[in-house]
């Protein structure tokens, strides 16, 4: 069974307006998004999403797979009536959002990776992540998440910055955090990027340590007609160290890609 996941709609309320979907990283909520949800509910409607076992969203003890957590918003889109969207995922959600555009090609519209892989490195690393979780919470690992996440002059400059994310991944489920561990350490979406069809945004930082911007430059080479973008000064989640630049390169997207 679908995991019911706490999102939030904004936007204008005619039908009309385009659906954008927004899915997270390991460890984030939807407040991720905040300055990308204010710019794109203009003349979009958005819907931020957090994952399973993530913000307040349910917890399904066990592992899980990418192709689970795709269907949790495949779930939560039929709720909402809402038949094709744009889809913008970054790290985690970016996996989600490849899956998607592979199994999904009709509903779909167009694609933002932002600082994911095709393959998140090996995965005895997510277990052993996942495993230190289960002992320890997310306290385990949360000074070396966050210093994945953004830049270390930019950690310097704003330590409020740090510490808000830092609450963010102490807030998150031990088993939701673990389980999406579960989830990446067997995700390998390699051999599919070719069946990727729609208009697709990829996006690197290029301070990332998590996915550097070669990784990206190689998941854009695999789908046909992708865009590369590299954001600098940025590491792991640009979202919330350079929302303005984040907000107008996926506003440029949505406008190429056309309506959903």
């Amino acid at each position: 069974m679908p995991a019911t996941l706490s999102h939030q709609v904004s936007g204008p309320p005619s039908a009309d307006a385009p659906a954008v979907v927004l899915l997270g990283s390991l460890g984030s909520d939807r407040s991720m998004w905040d300055a990308q949800v204010r710019d794109l509910a203009r003349d979009h409607m958005v819907i931020a999403v957090d994952h399973r076992g993530h913000g307040n969203s349910d917890v399904i003890p066990g592992p899980c797979t990418i192709a689970d957590l795709s269907g949790d918003v495949l779930a939560l889109l039929d709720t909402l009536g809402v038949g094709h969207v744009h889809v913008v995922g970054l790290s985690l959600g970016g996996a989600v959002a490849q899956w998607l555009a592979v199994h999904e090609p009709t509903r779909v519209r167009s694609a933002a990776l932002l600082c994911t892989a095709a393959r998140f490195g090996e995965p005895s690393g997510w277990a052993d992540r996942a495993a230190a979780v289960r002992e320890g919470g997310t306290a385990a690992v949360a000074d070396a998440v966050v210093a994945r996440w953004i830049t270390p002059g930019r950690a310097q400059e704003d330590p409020s910055l740090v510490a808000g994310l830092r609450r963010m991944i102490l807030a998150t489920s031990a088993e939701g955090y673990a389980a999406a561990c579960d989830a990446l350490s067997v995700w390998d979406g390699r051999a599919d990027l070719g069946r990727i069809t729609c208009p697709t945004l990829v996006v690197a930082g290029d301070e990332d340590p998590s996915t550097p911007p070669e990784v990206l430059r190689e998941l854009a080479e695999g789908i046909p007609g992708a865009e590369f973008v590299t954001l600098s000064p940025a590491a792991h989640v640009p979202t919330v160290e350079m929302p303005e630049r984040v907000s107008g390169v996926l506003r440029a997207h949505l406008t190429s890609a056309g309506p959903a």
